[in-house]
């Protein structure tokens, strides 16, 4: 049995004789050992106050693009995200390497909470910041939120982290919606902030309590990768790692088309409930703010529930390779139904499950799909893919919406669309699958 199958099946079976109380109580969420609690716990709160916080800034996102662009705009920005993190993202490495990476933290994290500061001036000055806006969390995602993500990987395994961490989205959610019926956009900037500052604070305790715990068992976390080629070269040279980014590409187009879709019918009922006049703008932010954080809520709520009771189940009795093929059939089985029955809540729903699926099952999924790779490809090509790949699915979507609009192509096309890509999305799986059970029998074990 793979190491991920290991780990998985002791979650399964009886808590190691090696807990005590604490780490017993967490066993249904966590397979904490002995001595591991406290850091465990401490970087549980981290990201559970991180992912809060993104999806407070991401419940003002859709408030601020969604009520002045509308969900065309929503896309083309994607694209312009794309374009500015072709800069950013070397800037980002080249500060990577100057300092340690609770500096790194720290000051990438506390930079961002200041920009929110300026946001908040520019709204008590009258300006529309919906754009800048939207480009600015896609940033901010992609650094903050991946970099505590590589962050808690570094600490821990990611088997551990994937199933620690979904509580803190689904609360943080739940808060994100509350506070967007009760007191509006510039209230969710106020808190993202405060949050943000509160973990780059928390990262530093994390960081020290850590080794005291014992949790790291390989490679010297402060060791320098071996030189040799870029992640854009490890990618172009290795079949396996093109398609794992062919993977994320293809999931992120019909991921962002299924929420262009989502967005252009908020935008309608929106509309439909409050008029298009400039008067009742406040009003329609105040609606699809709510509408949004209501959407995350019931997204993470399944998510969380995916992960603690099925996901697991579905690695023990499928495997990784067959896991693949999960999240596509059932966006498959969705598009198909919105060709034949389109409507605000078959989309919704649709985007539910798709979400939930993403964020649970496929996440872990394409997490795992990295452990039978080397240490350099894990950071250099997973970097590559994480950032680059993703936002070009964000550009070539932006693509099919503007093609889409230009020819006045109905909700039932898009539906077509997402069916066709889903296609390409099953083909990769099948190329993936076939790659594990090669190197699987190469390394004469269990298929992965």
């Amino acid at each position: 049995m793979s190491e991920t199958g290991a780990a998985l099946g002791a979650r399964e079976g009886a808590p190691p004789p090696d807990k005590g109380l604490l780490e017993r109580l967490l066993s249904p969420i966590a397979d904490v050992r002995r001595g591991e609690a406290a850091s465990a716990l401490l970087m549980a709160l981290t990201m559970f106050l991180t992912l809060g916080g993104y999806y407070l800034l991401k419940t003002a996102r859709e408030a601020f693009i969604l009520s002045e662009g509308g969900a065309e705009v929503k896309s083309y920005s994607s694209a312009g995200q794309a374009l500015l993190l072709l800069a950013i993202v070397p800037a980002y490495g080249k500060l990577a390497s100057r300092v340690n990476r609770v500096q790194l933290v720290q000051w990438v994290t506390l930079f961002f909470a200041g920009n929110l500061v300026l946001f908040l001036l520019a709204l008590g000055a009258g300006l529309r910041i919906g754009i800048v806006y939207f480009l600015w969390v896609g940033i901010f995602n992609l650094m903050v939120i991946a970099q505590f993500w590589a962050f808690a990987a570094d600490l821990y395994t990611e088997e551990q982290g994937k199933r620690l961490f979904p509580l803190g989205a689904w609360l943080g959610s739940v808060r994100a919606g509350s506070l967007a019926e009760g007191a509006g956009t510039a209230r969710l900037l106020i808190d993202g902030a405060v949050i943000l500052v509160i973990c780059a604070i928390l990262a530093r305790f994390v960081d020290h309590l850590t080794p005291r715990a014992g949790r790291k068992t390989g490679a010297d976390a402060g060791a320098k990768l071996t030189g040799g080629k870029n992640g854009f070269q490890m990618l172009l040279s290795d079949r396996y790692l093109l398609l794992i980014a062919a993977l994320v590409l293809l999931l992120n187009v019909v991921n962002t088309s299924g929420e262009y879709l989502f967005g252009r019918y908020v935008v309608a009922a929106a509309n439909a409930q409050y008029g298009t006049g400039a008067a009742a703008d406040a009003a329609r932010q105040e609606f699809i703010a709510a509408t949004y954080g209501s959407y995350f809520s019931y997204v993470n709520l399944l998510g969380f529930l995916l992960q603690l009771l099925v996901v697991s189940r579905v690695f023990k009795i499928l495997g990784v390779g067959r896991s693949l093929f999960v999240h596509p059939l059932v966006a498959l089985g969705g598009y198909v139904m919105m060709m034949r029955a389109p409507s605000f809540g078959a989309i919704r729903w649709l985007k539910i499950a798709d979400n939930a699926l993403d964020y649970s099952l496929d996440n872990t999924t394409r997490q795992a799909l990295w452990l039978p790779t080397s240490r350099e490809a894990k950071y250099k090509a997973k970097q590559a893919v994480d950032a680059f790949c993703q936002r070009a699915g964000d550009v070539l979507q932006a693509g099919v919406v503007y093609a889409g609009n230009l020819s006045a192509l109905s909700v039932t096309g898009f539906a077509a669309l997402n069916v066709a890509f889903v296609c390409g999305w099953l083909g990769v799986a099948a190329g993936l699958k076939a790659t594990l059970q090669r190197r699987a029998r190469a390394a004469g074990r269990d298929e992965f």
